[in-house]
């Protein structure tokens, strides 16, 4: 039964205003960027200043080292991305066909670690990784991410092993595959949404993150975006221009990787979330 028209009209404007509300403050920070100065707040209500420029996001190439902090994370998170994939995938497949001694504990522990914030484990990690002389080290830095991302991930590929019948490896073992091959070419290629949810967690993990970061490096050539962008805010003044340049700029590759995989993510999230 078709619905009434004032319903329809009632849920597309509700809709339109939680959408205005999320795009907002987006906008703001774009009219920001755009503004001359360092002006925070603005009488006019235009996105597109009248007086717009284009100043902060040329000194961010050319004062500040934007790029060398775009390069550092961009090789921590494809180093916490590569490595939560692999980890989770293999360790998602043996929880999901294996049936071995401490198998539920051992799931309920990793169930459990996710309900602690990861600030929690900081602490603990640290002390880990300068007892084996990881501080100020990209390689310490993606310990403490892939350690973050991993309960989750290793969770949803398991769920999503689930769903794939074993029987299609048993098929392709009697075709003469042994069980790395049958994982590899047959189980692999089926479980891609799954593999993509991961891998966009585990990139999202790492990009964004402050608050580990500050903490593990403390060389200025080894910052990433979130540190780097952290040191136009000071206590007596502030370079908002640059700030929301940087923001809008780092905001772009999240953006064009979710567009491009968007088409996994309601499979892989969904098919996922199973009842063993």
């Amino acid at each position: 039964m078709k619905e009434p028209l004032r319903i329809t009209l009632l849920r597309h404007a509700v809709l339109l205003l939680f959408t205005a509300i999320a795009i907002y403050p987006v906008l703001n920070v774009i009219s920001i960027s755009l503004r001359p100065g360092d002006r925070l707040r603005s009488t006019d209500l235009a996105i597109i200043p009248a007086d717009w420029t284009l100043t902060s996001y040329v000194r961010l190439f050319t004062e500040q080292p934007f790029l060398r902090w775009l390069a550092n994370s961009l090789v921590v998170s494809a180093g916490v991305t590569v490595t939560g994939v692999a980890l989770a995938s293999t360790a998602g497949y043996a929880f999901s066909r294996f049936r071995f001694t401490g198998r539920k504990a051992t799931m309920l522990a990793i169930l459990t670690t996710q309900m602690f914030p990861a600030t929690m484990l900081l602490l603990p990690l640290y002390v880990l990784i300068a007892a084996v002389g990881l501080v100020n080290t990209w390689l310490g830095l993606m310990v403490f991410y892939t350690a973050t991302a991993l309960p989750f991930c290793v969770w949803q590929m398991k769920g999503f092993y689930d769903t794939i019948p074993p029987a299609l490896e048993e098929a392709a073992r009697i075709d003469g595959c042994n069980r790395f091959q049958a994982f590899w070419h047959v189980v692999l290629p089926l479980a891609t949404p799954g593999l993509v949810i991961t891998a966009l967690f585990s990139f999202m993990t790492a990009w964004s993150e402050y608050i580990v970061a500050a903490q593990v490096m403390q060389d200025e050539r080894m910052f990433t975006l979130p540190l780097g962008i952290k040191g136009f805010q000071a206590s007596l003044s502030s370079q908002w221009g640059l700030y929301a340049a940087a923001s809008i700029l780092v905001s772009i590759p999240v953006v064009c990787v979710f567009l491009a995989f968007s088409r996994y993510l309601v499979n892989g999230l969904t098919v996922g979330a199973v009842k063993e």
